[in-house]
C-alpha cells in the first residue's frame, strides 16, 4: 500500500502565502506608479496612434473589428484578444476616457502582478525555495514589470502572464496523462495566440518537448498531443475562419507580417525601424492602404521586402545582428543625435545587458543540473525572438520573457538545490 503523506492543516496557506504577498505588493506598486504616467495615454497624438484602443473604439461603437488606420472596413491587422478586451473597459468606462485609460492600465498592472504567482511556483517546485523568493521578490520589483505594467496599454502584460502559465503548465505536464490537464494547456495556448500569434514560436515547442521527454519514459503521448492540439484548434479556428471568410485568404492570426517586414528592412538603419514608411506617420502609405484595401496593400510590402532583401543580402545580415543585439542588450547607436530621440537608452542598456547575462549564466547552471527543464528555457530564449530579428524590434517585444529571465539570473545569483520529492499517494497521471 503505497504510504500517504498528510499535510497539517495549516500547510496550505503556508505555502501559498507567499506568492500571494509578491502578487499583492507588485500590483500595489504598479498601480502606485499609474497616476504618475496614465497622462501621456490622454494625448490626442497618441490615442490617433494607439492601434488597440482604436480597433476597440469601432468594436465599441458597433462598427466591428475595423482597421486602425483608416475607415475601410473589417481588419486582420491586430490579434482579437486585447482588443475585444480595451472594446469591453469602453462599453464601462467610456471611449477613450480618463477611466477607460486608468482602467486598461491597472489592469495590465494586474496582469504584470499576478505573473508573480507561476513565476513563484515554477522555481520553488523545479529549483527550490531559495531561487523561488529571489525570483518571485524579483518579478515583484522589475523595473520592466513595473514600467509595462503601470504605463503600457497594450497586449505585452497580459502575454508575459500566459506565456509564464504555459510554460509551467508545459513542464508539469511531464507527469500528468489526464487528458483535461492536455486540454486545458490547448486551450491556454489558442487563447495565447489570440493574444499574440508570437507565443506560436514557442507553445508548440515546449509542449513537442514534454511529448518527447513523456515518450522517453515510456508514459502515453499520442492522445495528450491530440487532445491538445485540438483543444488550441478550436480556439483559434473561429477567428482564423473569420478571416477566410472575409478575405478569402489564410491569415496566420494577424495580417500585418508584410508590413512589419517591410518598415524594418528598407535600408533605413538610423534607428531599429524606419516608422516614416507606416500608414499612421505616412500620408502617401495610408493611401495605397486606403485604395487597394488591407490584403493587397500587405501583399505589396511583403514582395517590397522580399526584394530589399533579396538585392541586399549583406545589409539585411548586418541589421539582423543589430536586431540581435538590441534585443538582448538595448544597444543601438550611442550617435549624439539618435540619443537626443532616445534619453532613456543608456540605462536600459544597463539593465537590459545585466539581465541578459545573469539569465545565460543561470541558463548554463541549470543546464548542466537539470538538462530537460534547461532545454525548456532554451527553446524561450532562442526561439521567442526569431520573428523580430527579421523583422524589427521594440522595446517591449521581448518582455514576455523576463519573468523567465528573472528566474535563470535567481539560479545565476544564489544557486539551486532541486526540492526533494515525497513519496506521496496520487491518482495516476496526476499534476
Amino acid at each position: 500500500m503505497p504510504l500517504t503523506v498528510t499535510q497539517p492543516a495549516t500547510s496550505l496557506s503556508t505555502r501559498t502565502r507567499p506568492y500571494l504577498w509578491m502578487a499583492l505588493v507588485a500590483l500595489l506598486v504598479r498601480l502606485a506608479v499609474v497616476p504618475f504616467v496614465y497622462r501621456d495615454w490622454m494625448d490626442p497624438f497618441v490615442l490617433q496612434h494607439w492601434a488597440f484602443g482604436l480597433i476597440a473604439r469601432s468594436i465599441a461603437s458597433g462598427h466591428g473589428f475595423g482597421s486602425p488606420f483608416a475607415d475601410t472596413g473589417a481588419s486582420a491587422l491586430l490579434p482579437p484578444v486585447y482588443c475585444y478586451l480595451v472594446a469591453g473597459i469602453f462599453k464601462v468606462f467610456g471611449i477613450e476616457t480618463k477611466s477607460s485609460v486608468l482602467a486598461a492600465l491597472s489592469l495590465n498592472s494586474l496582469f504584470s502582478a499576478l505573473t508573480c504567482i507561476p513565476v513563484y511556483m515554477l522555481a520553488k517546485q523545479a529549483l527550490g525555495e531559495r531561487v523561488a523568493k529571489w525570483a518571485g521578490w524579483g518579478w515583484t520589483f522589475s523595473p520592466y514589470g513595473i514600467y509595462y505594467g503601470a504605463d503600457w496599454a497594450w497586449s505585452t502584460c497580459l502575454v508575459t502572464l500566459e506565456l509564464a502559465c504555459l510554460f509551467f503548465f508545459a513542464w508539469k505536464l511531464e507527469k500528468s496523462s489526464r487528458t483535461r490537464h492536455w486540454i486545458g494547456f490547448g486551450l491556454l495556448g489558442g487563447f495565447a495566440a489570440l493574444t499574440e500569434p508570437v507565443t506560436l514560436s514557442v507553445v508548440p515547442l515546449l509542449g513537442l518537448w514534454t511529448l518527447y521527454r513523456r515518450h522517453r519514459q515510456r508514459l502515453p503521448w499520442k492522445l495528450p498531443m491530440f487532445a491538445a492540439a485540438l483543444a488550441a484548434i478550436a480556439v483559434m479556428s473561429p477567428w482564423l475562419i473569420r478571416n477566410y471568410e472575409l478575405f478569402h485568404h489564410f491569415i496566420p492570426v494577424r495580417s500585418g507580417f508584410g508590413l512589419e517586414l517591410y518598415i524594418g528592412n528598407n535600408g533605413y538603419s538610423e534607428r531599429w525601424v524606419n516608422s516614416s514608411l507606416h500608414p499612421n506617420h505616412s500620408d502617401a502609405e495610408l493611401s495605397e492602404y486606403e485604395r487597394v484595401g488591407e490584403m493587397a496593400y500587405m501583399d505589396h510590402k511583403l514582395r517590397q521586402a522580399k526584394d530589399y532583401i533579396r538585392s541586399h543580402p549583406a545589409g539585411f545580415a548586418w541589421m539582423t545582428f543589430r536586431r540581435m543585439v538590441y534585443m538582448w542588450t538595448g544597444y543601438w547607436s550611442f550617435d549624439r543625435n539618435y540619443l537626443k530621440d532616445e534619453p532613456l537608452d543608456p540605462p536600459n542598456i544597463l539593465v537590459n545587458t545585466t539581465l541578459t547575462v545573469l539569465g545565460l549564466v543561470g541558463l548554463a547552471r541549470l543546464y548542466k543540473r537539470d538538462s530537460g527543464l534547461g532545454t525548456r528555457f532554451a527553446i524561450v530564449l532562442f526561439f521567442f525572438p526569431l520573428t523580430y530579428y527579421i523583422t524589427h524590434p521594440e522595446t517591449y517585444y521581448f518582455r514576455p520573457v523576463d519573468p523567465l529571465i528573472v528566474v535563470l539570473a535567481a539560479v545565476a545569483v544564489v544557486g539551486f538545490r532541486a526540492p526533494q520529492q515525497k513519496p506521496i499517494a496520487a491518482s495516476p497521471g496526476a499534476i
